[in-house]
């Protein structure tokens, strides 16, 4: 198993993962996304409410149309609290952590992993939200019977929900684990 408490120092900010790995083509499209996530007031509001701090080391590619449409959105959160501590790496100057995150046997990105304030593994997400792999499932694989694909101009509204319930999730967690619990005597 990785040692995450020793990958979090080769972790770059959003600035130096983009500074690093991309080219300015590639942070327009980030800067548009993050540009146009919008939270309500009830989905800041659980942010500012997030009491433990959580790592949460992102795998992606600048390049990535999947990262490009959800990454940036992880930064929204980050904004509403310092709870979040984010942490990028590039799927392919990282292969550790490629083998560590793989998806149905290969280098999906965007990949998470969510880890507590000292770097236990609390759960994993990615590539795709359930809203994507609907609408994708619908087009591509023809599937029938499904929840009906969110409309296109919900999409991003639809993804920050699902990215928030993983972040929501993984911070409930944090606060309910016995050993946590006791450490900050709660």
């Amino acid at each position: 198993m990785l040692d995450f408490a020793q990958k979090l120092t080769e972790g770059l900010s959003y600035d130096e993962f983009h500074q690093q790995h991309g080219s300015p083509a590639n942070r327009q499209g980030w800067d548009r996304v993050y540009n146009n996530v919008t939270l309500s007031p009830e989905q800041s509001q659980l942010l500012r409410g997030f009491r433990r701090e959580m790592h949460v080391v992102v795998m992606a590619g600048t390049w990535c149309g999947d990262c490009v449409d959800q990454v940036p959105i992880f930064e929204r959160f980050a904004d509403e609290t310092d709870k979040i501590q984010l942490h990028y790496y590039d799927r392919d100057a990282h292969p550790d952590l490629q083998a560590e995150l793989s998806c149905c046997g290969a280098a999906r990105v965007p990949a998470v992993i969510f880890l507590s304030e000292d770097a236990a593994p609390l759960g994993r997400y990615g590539d795709r939200t359930l809203a994507k792999y609907r609408s994708m499932a619908t087009r591509v694989a023809q599937v029938d019977g499904l929840n009906p694909p969110v409309a296109p101009d919900q999409m991003l509204a639809a993804i920050v929900q699902e990215w928030l319930e993983q972040f929501e999730r993984n911070q409930l967690i944090l606060l309910t684990s016995p050993r946590l619990r006791q450490k900050h005597g709660d």
